[in-house]
């Protein structure tokens, strides 16, 4: 993805163009979102005038070979997740020259980039990208071990993080987490943001007649953090049950429950599965009404995109979750896991037409004005000029 420029190119935001380097295991996969977000970004950062190399898994010019971990390799490629195997050798040939290396994982991969980058006298900042939660909702009988979740904070701090001096955040609640839990780095909450590719759907006027079906959409991995099942227990409760058309996007470990359960409790098909990324805004356009049911989230970049799309969205209240913050009205959350008031959450929606018009307009304006692409690769550039500037001195 890099491009060549003439040396004292000058980026969008008048400083000097930097030549920067993503490290990430997995690259190549749409399926992943962090991998979505570093593809994102990448692109923003070439828009704005800078040099970008992408060094991992499916990366095209600096491909990286996949590291088997006996057992977690298994259980992270139903995450649409690969670990990559560390190279000196690769490291030095994609950071000569480099002006900094972002690191978004603190795996073998990541840590040994760290050190060769140390070693050649460049910058190295991080990002916060997977939550401890996110690890443990998935392991099985782990999650219940006390503590498991403050070790893993403690473990990717020892690992990582106590060794860069800028770390981004996606969002607040996760920066509280990392203060919480002893990391001393400079931290800068930037959100991923979304891509210019979802605009705003046309509101249908309130004179308009009511569709059949009514289309409630998720968007997300089926994992269990994500809790797609109350999401299905909610529409089979709803008085407009009949009417509603669900579509669940996306892919993993729990596809196959989630359809039986499907099939057996809605009294209409649901679309449970994957959608090329390509295909996702005007899929979301076609939609009525946005629900995200997760339980544990640092950011997520599905609901954005929905706002971004003109949908109003319906979110859980969870204290392992970002995503509520999304909210601009009580009638936009639910508590977590209960099914019920989700489902009045939803009625409620489907019986208010022109709320559901007016407030879908205002939400893709509010997502343009606080998520845009380009203002967050505004902040992260920002963060990179500091980190540049302080190991210089």
């Amino acid at each position: 993805m890099a491009k060549n420029r003439e040396n004292g190119a000058v980026a969008a935001d008048g400083g000097r163009a930097l030549t920067i380097v993503l490290v990430m295991d997995t690259i190549g996969t749409q399926g992943n979102g962090t991998s979505n977000s570093a593809l994102q970004y990448a692109r923003e950062l070439e828009r704005q005038g800078h040099r970008v190399r992408l060094v991992g898994l499916g990366s095209e010019e600096y491909p990286a070979r996949e590291n088997h971990v006996p057992l977690v390799s298994w259980v992270a490629a139903k995450q649409h997740m690969q670990f990559a195997k560390p190279s000196d050798t690769l490291f030095r040939t994609a950071f000569q020259g480099a002006d900094v290396v972002h690191l978004y994982l603190p795996f073998a991969f990541g840590r040994r980039a760290w050190k060769v980058a140390r070693e050649m006298g460049i910058p190295v900042t991080a990002g916060f990208h997977l939550q401890p939660e996110n690890v443990s909702y998935n392991a099985g009988p782990i999650k219940a071990i006390p503590g498991v979740n403050d070790f893993m904070y403690l473990l990717f701090r020892h690992w990582l993080y106590r060794h860069v001096g800028h770390i981004h955040a996606p969002t607040e609640m996760i920066a509280e987490q990392l203060r919480a839990h002893g990391y001393k780095a400079k931290l800068h909450v930037i959100s991923n943001g979304y891509s210019p590719r979802f605009t705003p759907k046309s509101q249908r006027k309130p004179t308009d007649r009511e569709p059949l079906p009514l289309r409630v959409v998720a968007s997300g991995r089926l994992a269990r953090e994500k809790d797609h099942i109350t999401l299905i227990r909610a529409v089979a409760m709803c008085r407009h049950a009949e009417r509603i058309e669900l579509h669940i996007a996306g892919t993993g470990p729990r596809q196959r429950y989630l359809r039986r359960r499907a099939k057996r409790l809605l009294p209409r098909p649901a679309s449970i599965g994957f959608h090329r990324n390509a295909d996702m805004p005007a899929f979301l356009k076609s939609c009525d009404l946005f629900v995200h049911p997760s339980i544990v989230d640092i950011e997520s970049l599905s609901v954005i995109e929905g706002m971004a799309s003109g949908l109003v969205p319906v979110i859980a209240q969870s204290e392992l979750s970002a995503a509520s913050q999304f909210a601009l009205l009580d009638e936009s959350l639910f508590p977590a896991r209960d099914a019920a008031a989700l489902a009045e959450r939803i009625d409620w929606w489907l019986d208010h037409p022109r709320e559901l018009a007016e407030w879908g307009a205002r939400y893709a304006e509010h997502t343009r004005e606080h998520y845009s692409i380009e203002s967050c690769v505004r902040a992260f550039v920002a963060m990179e000029r500091e980190a540049i500037a302080d190991a210089a001195r």
